[in-house]
């Protein structure tokens, strides 16, 4: 949202800004309603997730069905406010993010899926601000981002699905880690993560950063490689710790930089 609406220090205008925030929570809700509604059964099965609100009965099966109709229709109804672009797409945006939670049943490639659906949300964000008015060259932002965004979650949920390892194997749930073993799905992981480090360099030649971007690049390419340390010699405890955690660092630190890019001009000097 920032790069697109640079022209403008980065702010697209509070109600542009609370429509996309409103996207956002619309897709994020439905997503994870129909994966909680979907994947209920293993939920109550696995002692990791067992907690979780449906399969201990927090709320019923109906509630849950019923969040993911209003988040959904909430979805396409703050796109139909926003511009045609993202009205007519946001059917399809719908389709992908909830359709990942079915993959684990068919594909060994289930991470990918879940990669497409999040890298959605730069692209979404992007057309939210510009609608069809897009430039070639932020065809080539959007893509390198969206692109980035894939390779980033792709790798870090073969990190975390090693925790489900053994229960996925016994009941018969597709994952990288259960197709190639934990060790080599860990390899598929940190090839991921290193074409992402490349994009996200691509990234910030093509926008033209300078000196925060450099610096916030280097500390996402320290937390990648703690990530696969801690994934590689730490116990299945610590997992928590490299997804969730040095995630969130990646994410913020990331966020803020392009932020201050945008806004200071890399030279830390308002337009």
């Amino acid at each position: 949202m920032a790069v697109a609406a640079r022209d403008n220090r980065g702010w697209p205008g509070w109600r542009t800004f609370g429509l996309i925030l409103g996207a956002m929570v619309c897709a994020r809700t439905c997503a994870m309603s129909f994966n909680r509604i979907a994947d209920r059964k293993f939920d109550a099965l696995n002692p990791r997730t067992a907690q979780r609100h449906l399969p201990a009965g927090q709320i019923s099966l109906a509630g849950a069905a019923s969040l993911w109709a209003l988040a959904g229709a909430g979805l396409i109804a703050v796109s139909h406010l926003l511009n045609p672009v993202c009205f007519y797409l946001s059917p399809v945006a719908l389709v992908v993010i909830c359709f990942y939670s079915l993959t684990k049943r068919f594909t060994d490639y289930t991470h990918v899926f879940l990669g497409l659906a999040l890298a959605l949300a730069p692209v979404g964000a992007w057309l939210a601000v510009k609608g069809a008015e897009v430039s070639l060259l932020e065809i080539l932002q959007m893509l390198a981002l969206a692109a980035s965004v894939f390779l980033w979650l792709a790798g870090f949920d073969i990190i975390y699905a090693l925790q489900d390892y053994e229960f996925d194997r016994a009941h018969g749930l597709r994952s990288l880690v259960v197709a190639w073993g934990p060790k080599n799905a860990l390899q598929a992981a940190f090839l991921a993560h290193l074409v992402m480090c490349g994009l996200l360099l691509a990234f910030g030649v093509l926008c033209r950063f300078r000196v925060a971007y450099t610096i916030g690049w280097l500390i996402i390419v320290g937390c990648l490689v703690l990530e696969h340390w801690i994934a590689r010699r730490r116990s299945l405890n610590w997992i928590n710790v490299a997804f969730f955690r040095l995630n969130a660092v990646v994410s913020a630190v990331f966020f803020f930089v392009t932020v201050a890019e945008v806004v200071f001009q890399g030279g830390f000097r308002l337009r």
